[in-house]
Formats: C-alpha cells, structure tokens, sequence
C-alpha cells in the first residue's frame, strides 16, 4: 500500500499532503489529510476521493444538499483517477460512504414535530411546509445531529 501512496503523491505534486489519523480534503490551508498506515485498497479510494475534492477546488457549501453534490463530485474524480493505478473503486464502497450524508441531511431535515421532510431556509435552519414549525441545525457536519425548535414568536405566520 505504502508504493501506490507514494506514487499519487508523487503524480499530484502540485497539491499539498498530511499524514494524519483520517482522510479529509482542507480547502483552508489546501492540503490533503491521510491516513499514516494505510492498510487497505479502501484506503487509496479514500485518499483519491480526498484527491478529487482538491482538485476540483472543493471549498465551502451553504445548503446541506450541495454538500452531497461536492461527495457525489469528489468520488467521480475518483473513480476517473482510480484507473491510473490499475484500480476500480467498489460502487458499494461509494455508496456507503454517500449514505452517510444521505442519512446526515435526512435527519437534520426531518421536522421534530411532524415528522415530514422539510426544506432548508439558510446554512443552519429549516422549516416545515407541513405545520409551519421551524428549526436550527448545527453548523458542523461531523457533530451529532439535533435540531433546536425556535420560539413560536420567530416564526412568521402566513
């Protein structure tokens, strides 16, 4: 695992990489986070999918779908580099990978009173076109998911 590492590395120069404990893309200090030891094919997948949202020049999301859209994008970047390397990334794997958002923007927009899925208004709340209840959303992706019911009072009636 360590030689096909070496060889991305070297094939994307221009792109600034960390040994770390995880995989991720930092569009603020542009570098590319991976694993020290990698130890699975899985783990090159995940290093071109991080690849994938650099070179794309994956940088913030407003709305939690477009953050779905920047993973859909990344891992397509993916699979098209993923041949330079005699590899084929599982779909499965992807698709995992992706539920994990799906699952994500799911809950955050699911209206705790109702129970219906709702639309996002702003980055950090939503509301329910079902019963009209409104909710914030935490702003990280990587926290727990809860949702804050607003007071009725900030609610603008129809």
């Amino acid at each position: 695992m360590k030689n096909i590492i070496d060889t991305i590395r070297n094939d994307f120069k221009h792109l600034n990489f960390v040994e770390d404990e995880i995989f991720f893309w930092s569009p603020k200090n542009q570098e590319v986070h991976f694993r020290k030891n990698p130890t699975s094919e899985a783990d090159v997948w995940r290093l071109l999918h991080e690849i994938g949202h650099a070179v794309l020049d994956h940088k913030r999301y407003n709305l939690d779908i477009n953050l779905l859209h920047l993973e859909i994008a990344a891992w397509e970047e993916a699979k098209r580099n993923s041949g330079r390397y005699g590899m084929i990334i599982s779909e499965d794997h992807i698709q995992d990978c992706l539920d994990t958002y799906r699952d994500w923007l799911y809950k955050r927009s699911t209206c705790p009173d109702c129970l219906n899925t709702s639309l996002q208004n702003t980055s950090n709340s939503y509301n329910c076109f079902n019963c009209n209840n409104s909710w914030k959303v935490s702003a990280s992706r990587t926290c727990r998911t809860y949702r804050k019911k607003q007071k009725a009072s900030a609610i603008e009636a129809f």
